[in-house]
């Protein structure tokens, strides 16, 4: 994740890249999703105007596609597969397990900003239900019981 202020002068090449070659909304969303690790409101408020594109329509796109984020992600993004393999050895009690202990919902930062815990449908690697995935690390046939663990070494990672 980017720690750019989120400035408008900041994007401006995507902005005017956008604007040179008319590109498409989506890929505008894209290119400052990259840039700050979110959709950042003020900038999608400036982008709205100065492209006299009503701010609805932002939105519409940026709630719609579960690859954009509106809020920024915290340091390590905890991620559970709750797909039907995963869900069948045990992925809800994995999640909540994590939403206890982090004291937060899927889709929420924790208030230091250390952790964002998500689920996803499916990872494709069945073999391995239930699996976590934690800033790209997997892992696998885990039990509710490795997420302390797992969320003391990233802690330890972060100070």
């Amino acid at each position: 994740m980017n720690a750019l202020e989120p400035t408008i002068d900041a994007i401006r090449p995507i902005l005017d890249s956008f604007i040179e070659k008319r590109g498409s909304l989506i890929g505008l969303l894209q290119d400052i999703h990259e840039t700050y690790g979110y959709l950042p409101e003020e900038i999608l408020k400036q982008v709205s105007q100065e492209l006299d594109v009503p701010l609805g329509k932002f939105y519409s796109l940026a709630t719609f596609y579960t690859s954009f984020r509106l809020e920024p992600m915290g340091k390590h993004h905890i991620c559970t597969c709750v797909g039907t393999a995963c869900h069948v050895k045990g992925a809800p009690a994995i999640v909540d397990t994590f939403k206890r202990e982090l004291n937060i919902q899927e889709g929420e930062t924790t208030a230091d900003g250390t952790f964002t815990l998500d689920t996803v449908n499916c990872l494709g690697a069945c073999a391995l239900a239930p699996l976590i995935v934690v800033d790209g690390e997997y892992y696998g046939k885990s039990k509710p019981n490795k997420v302390s663990k797992l969320i003391e070494q990233y802690k330890n990672e972060t100070e």
